[in-house]
């Protein structure tokens, strides 16, 4: 039996936020579903040239106030980057908290605007251990 990886769903707040968010990782928008009836948006999102490696941000224009608190409803997204320490500092630069810096040279964790916990991990082997990075402490949960 064959089984093939669609797309991870996270429901999301506010859909500009969110998506500007993912934006900044690199995603980009590559379908979009609004149903006025259902009252809600579908916003898939997707590395370029992956384009099986959907995130679907779903809103529901009235509220979600069903969402956990603290967005734990399951693990958390991974992206494979060219660049740990590129990305991480990209990523602070425009605001986002690097809640477990990369200290290793291979992964990182920050959270997106819901609190969806991202894993972010260097392609290949881990980069040599940097400063800021190697003596940065962990904020928050990730």
């Amino acid at each position: 039996m064959k089984i093939k990886y669609l797309h991870t769903m996270v429901r999301v707040k506010d859909i500009e936020v969110s998506m500007a968010f993912y934006r900044l990782l690199g995603l980009e928008e590559t379908r979009r579903y609004d149903s006025e009836e259902g009252r809600f948006s579908l916003v898939f999102m997707t590395p370029p040239g992956q384009e099986d490696a959907h995130v679907e941000l779903t809103h529901n224009w009235d509220g979600d106030d069903g969402l956990p608190s603290d967005g734990r409803h399951f693990g958390h997204l991974a992206y494979e980057v060219e660049d740990i320490y590129a990305m991480c500092q990209h990523l602070a630069d425009n605001g986002i908290v690097i809640n477990r810096p990369p200290r290793d040279g291979r992964m990182a964790f920050i959270r997106s605007p819901d609190n969806i916990s991202i894993e972010l991990l260097q392609m290949g082997t881990a980069l040599p251990a940097a400063e800021p990075w190697a003596s940065m402490e962990s904020i928050g949960h990730w």
